[in-house]
């Protein structure tokens, strides 16, 4: 797959339509009948002279957002969003439809309703996962797929895909690349909430698949703010006795857990530090500890030319979450285009070369989740650096 530099093409199909060329030089050579008698033309009649109605080849796809409400600021940036890959994209046949589901699992059900009932064809959106589960019935209920922006596994369902950053991803790809760089004992701190479970079974799974394995878990209240306790049963094993340790946090508590390390013989220096996309923050390397600790991520290249025609168009910095809008558009507007009478049926959608965008080459699978082609990053105390590019096909990561 080859990515163009031109932004205007930076979604576009890894496939390719072959053979259209060569259809004419293949076209049959046709014997010449026999002159016949010229038939007599019929006289036209007035019916015949109506004007035929124009054949509409609109295609809507709808887009649901929180345009008011707690979230509308993110959903205003995911719809602007959206509309510059419409600009950068889409043609005069495709139509965006933008429905405003307040941020609530009701104003997402009636919002998919009143899209369906306009017409659309695919649905972008809902964001958040129990507005996904409350609007899921009846986009399947009338055979339209949709394309949510959830990052929660448990609402990827046949027709219905999960496009956010979901850990299954980052785990798998940092610690594959860990493994390549000789690290076999991994431990695993993590909440006991729905993220933290999400972590340590992706890491189960990448672990074995990669042929490492899982030393010591620890969980903890994601309440609490007294970790002491968590981290110190974490070290009990003493020096040696892992080659890194996940975090699956982020932010201060991220910061909290990761000072707490050297205090219980801990040395980031000797036990590699291991993350999710929760540590996509420039600013991590303030804190000494977690220099030199790895994660996956998109690679930012991209995301920050996406982010500075946005600022440039719209005055402002968009929502990390705009680029999700940004690729779902431009995925449904070059499908459009180029999909066939059934633009966004289950093949097309689930090409296996997948697709390139703004944050990487990316796949929709026919379970409803996504693969993700992801960059390793390591922090840095001047920032977060690329040590492993993102692949530009999915034949490079093996799966």
């Amino acid at each position: 797959m080859t990515r163009l530099a031109t932004f205007p093409d930076i979604l576009k199909p890894v496939w390719l339509a072959a053979g259209l060329l060569g259809l004419a030089a293949c076209a049959p050579t046709v014997r010449p009948e026999p002159p016949q008698a010229q038939a007599v033309p019929a006289p036209i009649t007035s019916e015949q002279l109506q004007p035929v109605s124009p054949v509409d080849r609109t295609v809507k796809v709808a887009l649901l957002v929180p345009l008011t409400g707690n979230a509308a600021e993110i959903g205003q940036g995911m719809l602007d969003a959206a509309q510059m890959a419409l600009f950068d994209l889409g043609d005069d046949d495709f139509q965006l439809v933008p429905r405003d589901t307040k941020g609530t699992p009701g104003g997402a059900s009636e919002a998919a309703r009143a899209a369906l009932a306009d017409g659309a064809k695919l649905i972008l959106g809902p964001l958040f996962s129990s507005s996904v589960g409350a609007a899921r019935p009846a986009v399947q209920g009338a055979g339209v797929s949709m394309i949510s922006f959830s990052n929660n596994p448990t609402q990827a369902a046949n027709g219905a895909w999960t496009i956010g950053f979901a850990p299954d991803n980052q785990v798998r790809r940092v610690v594959s690349y860990a493994k390549s760089q000789g690290i076999n004992r991994i431990s695993v701190m993590a909440p006991r909430d729905g993220y933290g479970e999400a972590v340590t079974s992706a890491l189960t799974t990448a672990a074995s698949d990669a042929g490492a394995r899982i030393v010591r878990t620890e969980r903890y209240d994601p309440a609490s703010t007294d970790l002491s306790p968590t981290v110190q049963s974490l070290a009990s094993g003493g020096p040696g006795s892992t080659d890194a340790i996940m975090l699956a946090d982020g932010g201060p508590k991220l910061r909290s857990v990761a000072s707490l390390l050297p205090a219980f013989q801990v040395d980031p220096a000797q036990v590699k530090l291991l993350g999710t996309g929760l540590w996509d923050d420039p600013t991590l390397g303030t804190e000494p500890a977690l220099v030199g600790g790895w994660y996956a991520a998109p690679d930012p290249a991209a995301r920050r030319e996406f982010e500075q025609r946005f600022e440039a168009t719209y005055g402002r910095k968009p929502p990390r979450l705009a680029t999700l809008a940004y690729d779902a558009a431009a995925l449904a507007a070059v499908l459009a285009r180029n999909g066939g009478p059934a633009p966004f049926d289950t093949l097309n959608l689930t090409n296996p070369n997948g697709f390139a965008g703004v944050d990487g080459i990316f796949r929709l699978r026919p379970d409803g989740l996504v693969d993700r082609g992801l960059a390793v990053m390591e922090v840095t105390p001047s920032g977060n650096r690329v040590i492993d590019p993102a692949p530009t096909s999915f034949q490079t990561l093996g799966y």
